[in-house]
Order: structure tokens, then C-alpha cells, then sequence
């Protein structure tokens, strides 16, 4: 059946094959009605960890509006994005779309904040990085599997969440971390995914900037890539409100990537002549990729949002509250693991037990990652303020 269904859709030579798959860590039958890579997005879309994206930060924290981006929202932008690019050029859909949706599953609350905070806690015990997290959530953290622990997905998958990896920690993945170590490359999904998450989490950012008043049409002008589009839509709809004229030019500048990066790739596959999955591995970087006057307009909107965004002083005032409420409860547990939730005070017992100290703090950094900010506000007044019943 999966070998029938990988056709119904025209997939280039140089795509990722289903029915080729380098298989999963626990044999399994055949997916029935679906291809392996759809069973893949499906167990992910139904895993707790994927659930709680809805109320983790992308930049502004759950609860300062209804109308902002989070974890959840921005891992379903990625996909579309992705999707409409992996069918232009002939890539399997449904592994795009698979690594797309799991990219953030091991993203901490509170944004890179609450990253930030994890890491440093972490540092005496091997560090925290949220793809290595993400993958720890797909092949060990979920249990909802009889016959064996996390969401056993394809290598295909694993390897487009990982993203980036230190040698030291891609020694220990075995022929997953072997990239990293021999400087091949990923599947093209996965570089996809990669950038289709750049593309989706700059544009946004300036939509979702603006509806906070953060940052302002007028400031962004100093940008070339969003200038351009912006002076476009003024002249094409001098009489348009101001909402509506964001709305096109966000619009807009989403269409300009994707268009930017649909027509660089088919370039970069004529210029190598790939015809393979393998040949596309061999290669030295990438061939999923923006073109050189593509990536200057964004290296300058990245520059732009660093230091009038994500350096806003309001946002640098839950940044720092969100170092506070990680540190803390992150001290608390590794000084007396009994303030834990009983199940994980079992975890940490038996992670102790198999590593030591660094098992204790592993274990404690699962469960920290796994809380949404709302969780983890709560559970910091439940652990420091006298006035509140545990």
C-alpha cells in the first residue's frame, strides 16, 4: 500500500523516498492507508508535547494576548510554508510537513529566554539545546506506545529535527549525529524545513511587532525588504487603512521568499545535476537555499528585530522574569527532588541511578522544557510563595 500511495503525487528523483526509508528504531508494520511519513506527522500531531506548543512563547509570553503568535501556531506557519515550496519543487510533502510540525517539540516556555536560562542551569551537566531536545521528546519523553518509549518515527524524520549538533553529542547519536561529523547534508526536506522556520519566524515577528506597537511601520522603514514592499502597496492602494496595508506587506514579503527560494534550489539542482536523495547528501552545503541578495535583506531584518524587538525593553523585562522562574525552580529541584511531581521523582530517581548527578539534572531539564509558560508561572508561585497551597 505505501509504495502505491508515495505516487500520488509527482516526486522528483532527488526527493526523499518513503519506501526507502532507513526505517525506525522499533520494526513496525506497514502504515496501512498512509504513507511512512504521514505516520509520522499524524504521531506527532497527537503527542502531548505538540499539544503544549499552544501555550509556549514564540516572543510574546501566552497570556499578554490572545492574538500573538506561540510555539504552536508558528510550527503550522512553517509547515505551510514548507509545503507550498516541497510541492514546486518536488519534495515529499509529508516529511516536510512531519519536521516542520516537530521542530519545537523540546522548545522550552518562554522563548529563547527560557532557553537561555535552561542552558546555563545545565551547563555543568552536559547543556541544553532545544533540537537535541526536541528529538529526546520523539524517542523517549512521549509514552503513549505500548511496545516502546517516545513516538519511534521514521530516521528521515529524527534527522530534519536535528538541526544543528556539536560533535561531542554527535558522537553519541550513533549514524543519526554522522553528518555533523563528516559535513554531509540532510535530505532536502529537511534543509527545507530549516529555512522555511527563518522565513516564517522573521515575517511574523514583524506582524506580530507591530500589533504590540513594539516596533513601528515608520522604524521598519529603515529596512530595504520590507521598505519595497511597503512603498509597493501604498501605490497600488493609496486609500487602504493602515491594518490592512501590514497585512500585504507581511503578505508580500512571505511570497518574496518563497518565490526566492523555489527559484535558487531549481537553480542550485540544475547547476550539480542532482538526481538522488544520495547525491544530495554528498554535497559540501546546502542546496535548499536563499539567493545571495535574499540572505543580505534578511541578515539586516534579523538585525533590525534583534535590537528593536526582541531587545524592546518590555520584552527584555519577561526575558528576565522568565531567567528568574527557570533558575529558581531549576535550583529548587536539583537541591530536593521530593518538590517534584511524584511520576517525576520516580524519573529522576531512576535517571540518577544510571547517570548520577548529570541524570538528576536531566531529568529535571525534561521536566522544566516540558511546561508551558502558564505551568511554569504557576508552579514557581506554588513552590516560593508562602501564601499559596501546594
Amino acid at each position: 500500500m505505501a509504495s502505491s500511495l508515495q505516487h500520488y503525487r509527482n516526486i522528483a528523483p532527488y526527493a526523499a523516498s518513503d519506501t526507502a526509508s532507513r526505517g525506525r528504531a522499533h520494526p513496525e508494520g506497514g502504515p496501512g492507508y498512509r504513507n511512512e511519513f504521514q505516520r509520522d506527522r499524524d504521531r506527532i500531531i497527537h503527542s502531548s508535547a505538540f499539544r503544549r506548543l499552544e501555550y509556549k512563547t514564540q516572543v510574546f509570553v501566552n497570556h499578554e494576548g490572545d492574538l500573538f503568535r506561540t510555539r504552536l501556531t508558528h510550527s503550522l506557519e512553517v509547515a505551510q510554508i514548507a509545503r507550498t515550496i516541497a510541492r514546486a519543487l518536488g519534495l515529499h510533502e509529508d516529511l516536510t510537513e512531519a519536521i516542520c510540525l516537530a521542530h519545537d517539540l523540546g522548545h522550552t516556555p518562554f522563548g529563547h529566554a527560557g532557553q537561555d536560562a535552561l542552558n546555563s542551569c545545565m551547563k555543568p551537566y552536559g547543556g541544553f539545546e532545544h533540537n537535541l531536545q526536541s528529538l529526546r521528546v520523539v524517542d523517549e519523553l512521549e509514552q503513549k506506545y505500548a511496545e516502546f518509549d517516545g513516538l519511534n518515527l521514521s530516521f528521515e524524520t529524527r534527522e530534519g529535527i536535528l538541526k544543528h549538533c556539536s560533535p561531542n553529542n554527535a558522537l553519541q547519536l550513533g549514524e543519526l549525529g554522522r553528518r555533523f561529523l563528516n559535513k554531509s547534508q540532510p535530505s532536502l526536506e529537511a534543509q527545507l524545513a530549516n529555512l522555511a522556520d527563518e522565513v516564517a519566524y522573521n515575517n511574523h515577528d514583524v506582524d506580530d511587532g507591530l500589533r504590540s506597537g513594539f516596533i513601528t511601520v515608520e522604524q521598519l522603514q529603515e529596512v530595504s525588504f520590507f521598505r519595497e514592499r511597503y512603498q509597493m502597496v501604498a501605490k497600488d492602494y493609496p486609500q487602504l487603512s493602515a491594518r490592512r496595508v501590514k497585512y500585504e506587506v507581511v503578505r508580500r514579503m512571505i511570497t518574496s521568499h518563497v518565490n526566492d527560494i523555489i527559484g535558487t534550489t531549481q537553480a542550485n539542482l540544475k547547476k550539480h545535476n542532482i538526481n538522488s536523495p544520495e547525491e544530495v547528501r554528498a554535497l559540501p552545503s546546502a542546496i535548499v537555499s536563499f539567493s545571495a541578495e535574499l540572505r543580505e535583506q534578511n541578515k539586516e531584518l534579523k538585525q533590525f528585530l534583534f535590537h528593536n524587538l526582541y531587545r524592546h525593553y518590555r520584552v527584555q523585562r519577561m526575558s528576565r522574569k522568565a531567567k528568574q522562574l527557570i533558575g529558581e525552580q531549576f535550583e529548587a529541584y536539583m537541591d530536593d527532588p521530593r518538590l517534584l511531581p511524584n511520576k517525576y521523582q520516580s524519573r529522576v530517581k531512576a535517571m540518577e541511578k544510571e547517570s548520577g548527578v548529570d541524570g538528576r539534572a536531566r531529568a529535571i531539564a525534561d521536566y522544566i522544557a516540558g511546561m508551558t509558560d502558564r505551568y511554569a508561572i504557576a508552579e514557581h508561585d506554588r513552590l516560593f510563595n508562602p501564601h499559596r497551597i501546594a
